[in-house]
């Protein structure tokens, strides 16, 4: 149920994620950023919390994180996390796969955070460099081929990634679908073997196909359903000056259950008063993931390579010297260069062992500062 009624209680500023006055604003929102929504306003940082339990929020360095595809070519991505509509994966190959791959358990969103090279699929050759999204469909037969060390990650979604209407901005922002780049066709012939494996990928077990002529000999395709890659600094990103943004009006794409979001280099907001960090949140129905590709906020370097998640329902956020220092520095920083990849998951993700084993544990806010 959604209400036009907008009440205030108690002590509040006039106007939202604006003029705080020393509050801590923790808002508690439905449906993400864009149903019925409670903004707090507290005395102290609702992140000053220690945990014990499962549902931890967790921060890890996916660079010392070493997937089966690292070192051998025979090996595959290492599971990050994973519910019944997504699964978060980590891949880092450096040498070709002898084998071919098809999911048949839904689309592949992958972010290349490092690495350049191809990949070869039945619609043709495929090139990706570091900041491109390379969108697999579903079914799709395909083999990756590194130049040098790759570093990516891996969103795989059981049902169709599509991209969010068009809305108010019109069908051109804030991307324009002209620039992502689908492959020409080409019916590859490279390498000959007696037998050519085709490993599919789903839940549950292995299968492999095995074929006596190469599984990519198409040497023509049309329709509206195929690879690309689109690359983020092409996007438009959306910015005002007097109120910081949600993270839905950065969607890429979406799928039942999963949205995949960025944060990109932008100018700060203006406004005297407006806070200008992310607002203390529990996002009550969603899961969020953040994957930190570089850049900085306010002349700091952000952790490049670190993964974190917030469990739904947990208190999380930029901690309270951080929001202090961009208060302070008002009128010397006029952008952020932050690149940060997200995922919000509608049901609650588990983190696998590895991942758990190689966590760090979360330090709250007041003993960071």
């Amino acid at each position: 149920m959604e209400s036009f009624i907008q009440l205030r209680k108690g002590r509040t500023p006039r106007q939202v994620h604006r003029d705080l006055d020393g509050l801590k604003d923790d808002e508690m929102g439905r449906s993400g950023f864009t149903g019925r929504t409670a903004h707090l306003y507290r005395r102290n940082d609702p992140t000053a919390y220690r945990v014990e339990g499962d549902l931890r929020p967790l921060d890890a360095q996916t660079g010392d994180l070493e997937p089966g595809d690292l070192r051998d070519p025979e090996g595959g991505p290492m599971l990050l996390f994973s519910n019944e509509d997504c699964r978060i994966s980590l891949s880092r190959r450096r040498a070709a796969a002898p084998f071919y791959e098809r999911n048949i358990d839904g689309d592949e969103l992958w972010f290349v955070h490092r690495g350049r090279g191809h990949f070869e699929t039945e619609f043709g050759r495929l090139p990706y460099r570091p900041g491109d999204y390379v969108y697999l469909p579903k079914s799709t037969t395909y083999r990756q081929v590194p130049e040098d060390d790759g570093h990516m990650l891996v969103i795989e979604a059981t049902e169709e990634f599509r991209v969010p209407p068009a809305g108010v901005l019109g069908r051109h922002f804030p991307y324009d679908s002209s620039l992502v780049t689908v492959p020409e066709a080409e019916a590859f012939e490279e390498p000959v073997l007696e037998e050519y494996e085709v490993r599919l990928r789903h839940a549950g077990g292995r299968t492999s196909l095995f074929y006596p002529h190469h599984p990519l000999d198409a040497e023509g395709w049309k329709g509206d359903n195929f690879p690309f890659t689109f690359n983020i600094e092409d996007y438009d990103v959306i910015t005002s000056e007097s109120v910081h943004l949600p993270p839905t009006v950065h969607l890429f794409m979406q799928a039942t259950g999963v949205y995949v979001m960025h944060f990109l280099p932008r100018p700060v907001e203006s406004v005297r008063g407006a806070e200008r960090m992310p607002w203390y949140h529990r996002n009550v129905d969603y899961d969020e993931v953040a994957f930190y590709h570089g850049g900085s906020v306010f002349g700091v370097d952000m952790p490049a390579g670190l993964i974190s998640h917030a469990p739904q329902g947990v208190h999380h956020g930029v901690p309270e010297r951080a929001r202090e220092r961009s208060r302070r520095r008002h009128d010397v920083d006029t952008r952020v260069e932050w690149k940060v990849i997200s995922i919000d998951s509608r049901r609650r993700l588990t983190p696998s062992e590895v991942l758990l084993a190689a966590a760090q544990v979360e330090v709250p806010a007041e003993a960071q500062a």
